[in-house]
């Protein structure tokens, strides 16, 4: 099965292949909008069409054109002219931008596709979903999850039991810091969201990679903690 994750060979033209691929990361950019302001709303993703969050007026095609429409229209809607978030094009570039270093690292193949960019299409909704409402919808944690333990035995290092192993100690290890803290201080340190994003990450890297993920995150979360708490003077 290793032509699932060996690089496709590609005949063509390169600056068309990444013309592609960028073009590919704006549309599921624009998806993963979609999926960021309905889900924490409890709106089915597949209806009704897109419109206006000020007016309520139906998007047309040529105004939900990923990144495009947003410069035509000068960040405004078209009926109301009330101003349309500079999140939207924002997630839409950094999901190409993602899509296409994925290319550049690992090359082109199915499990590119078919596992690598949904992840990042989950972890970019599931970063801005939790900024704004601090929640973590469990379409996005378990229905990733599934995908980490379903493709897991096409990667070569991490197999099925890998793959599951690293699902089993990103939950185990998650809650049991959840449940230590909460023994220890009588408040809830960690949502079930976050145990569930853990599992769902371990998935997709292993057992060790897990330990790799819970290091760099606090690190980071750390960083930009102190860094909030500077500027926000809190």
């Amino acid at each position: 099965m290793d032509f699932l994750v060996t690089p496709v060979l590609y005949l063509g033209p390169e600056w068309l292949l990444k013309l592609f691929i960028i073009i590919t990361g704006l549309i599921c950019g624009s998806f993963t909008n979609v999926l960021i302001y309905r889900l924490p709303r409890k709106i089915s993703i597949v209806s009704p069409r897109s419109s206006c969050p000020s007016c309520n007026k139906m998007i047309t095609w040529w105004e939900n054109i990923p990144l495009i429409s947003f410069l035509i229209l000068g960040g405004k809607c078209k009926n109301c002219k009330a101003k349309i978030s500079l999140r939207y094009p924002v997630v839409e570039m950094l999901v190409a931008i993602l899509f296409l270093t994925a290319f550049y690292r690992f090359g082109l193949s199915p499990m590119l596709i078919l596992r690598d960019w949904p992840l990042m299409v989950i972890l970019v909704a599931v970063t801005f979903i939790d900024l704004e409402h601090r929640i973590i919808p469990d379409s996005l944690s378990l229905g990733g999850l599934a995908l980490g333990l379903a493709t897991g035995w096409a990667v070569p290092e991490l197999g099925w039991k890998g793959s599951f192993l690293g699902a089993g100690l990103g939950f185990g290890l998650f809650y049991f810091f959840a449940w230590s803290y909460y023994k220890l201080s009588g408040r809830s340190g960690l949502g079930g969201g976050d145990i569930k994003l853990l599992a769902m990450l371990g998935s997709f890297v292993g057992a060790q990679g897990i330990f790799v993920v819970i290091l760099v995150s606090s690190i980071l979360g750390s960083l930009i903690g102190v860094l909030w708490a500077i500027f926000g003077r809190k």
